[in-house]
């Protein structure tokens, strides 16, 4: 895969790195961040010329109208280092894309691909020393965009600020998972921003994902708002079901997010002869499942965790718990994707970029 990465950008470098500080063998997953940030502004209606300068605090004027309707989208990406010193990207074309879906959704500006592709590079290239090696070490990338117009009138900005910040991260594991099934509450709903990584769909899910938390449950699967019976998310993940030998995974649509692990995650089971179906399991086919023992499997997939299996599920007070399995095809697919991302296995999809 080639990225444009020829776009002029500024930079203004620290002038002692802050890297041996850092104990990268007790990260905290997304609170250490490199040294430097990649700036660039929206005004006047043209994207200016972007800057990679020292990460730090800026001014935003109170008024700004991220902070009064949440004109705030993101992607989370990572970067991987070889036992060759290389650091490749996964897929950035599909960030841009959706990244750029999500700003449509929101109404505000799309970003050219040279800013982001070249942004990209040319910060990732200055602070290759933060991608470590390793099997679960990486280089998280968090691009974003927030309107930064000042006025509290009830309109899209006519300003944006579009940054990428990096943190470098260990393998992410949050142990066993039981998880809640929604009856009540919903992530996303028809007509509405789910399928845009817009900020609001997340701090809408942090009450709901509390009480379960306060049930001893760690996450929530989502299901679709109009009837609650149609199994859709699980958490921030895009959530597989393996029933027999088939997975299950609902499609993507205005509620579901389009996930770049997920979509990965078919085309590696494609290739390698695993049935999947993209469709909506029903709550009540789900636990007739795990009643008659054909449920075999229940993982989320995205980019921070790749892939997390679940323990067990609860709906209408009843908990179902599913089997541990001799062969798992999730960590099975866990394991190709992530070979694929660390250059331990060959791409045949042409997915991975060098930097």
């Amino acid at each position: 895969m080639s990225s444009n990465t020829t776009h002029e950008i500024d930079i203004v470098t620290v002038p002692a790195s802050k890297i041996n500080t850092v104990d990268f063998e007790n990260l905290s997953f997304g609170s250490v961040f490199t040294d430097h940030m990649l700036v660039c502004d929206f005004k006047e209606g043209q994207w200016h010329k972007p800057q990679i300068k020292p990460y730090e605090p800026f001014m935003i004027d109170p008024s700004a109208k991220v902070f009064h309707y949440g004109q705030a989208i993101f992607e989370g990406m990572k970067a991987y280092k070889t036992e060759q010193d290389e650091v490749w990207l996964f897929r950035p074309d599909q960030n841009l894309n959706r990244l750029n879906k999500s700003a449509v959704r929101m109404a505000m500006p799309e970003i050219p691909e040279e800013i982001f592709m070249s942004g990209l590079h040319q910060l990732i290239d200055l602070e290759r020393n933060w991608v470590k090696k390793g099997m679960g070490n990486t280089l998280y990338i968090r691009p974003f965009m927030i309107a930064i117009g000042s006025g509290v009138i009830a309109a899209p900005s006519t300003q944006y600020r579009f940054m990428i910040i990096l943190s470098p991260a260990k393998s992410y594991y949050s142990g066993e998972v039981k998880v809640l099934i929604a009856d009540h509450y919903s992530r996303a709903a028809n007509g509405g921003i789910g399928a845009a990584k817009a900020a609001g769909n997340y701090s809408a899910q942090f009450y709901p994902t509390k009480l379960a938390n306060e049930k001893g449950y760690q996450q929530i699967i989502w299901t679709d708002d109009a009837t609650h019976t149609k199994l859709e998310e699980a958490g921030t993940m895009n959530v597989f079901f393996r029933i027999n030998d088939t997975l299950y995974t609902a499609p993507t649509s205005e509620r579901i997010l389009d996930g770049v692990t997920r979509k990965s995650l078919i085309d590696i089971a494609k290739r390698d002869g695993i049935k999947v179906e993209e469709k909506s399991v029903l709550v009540s086919e789900l636990i007739n499942a795990s009643k008659d023992g054909s449920l075999k499997e229940i993982f989320g997939a995205g980019t921070a965790a790749v892939v997390n299996p679940i323990a067990g599920f609860s709906y209408d007070d009843v908990y179902y718990e599913v089997p541990k399995q001799e062969h798992s095809v999730a960590l099975e697919l866990k394991d190709k994707l992530t070979n694929i991302q660390y250059k331990l296995a060959e791409d045949t999809f042409g997915w991975t970029v060098k930097i």
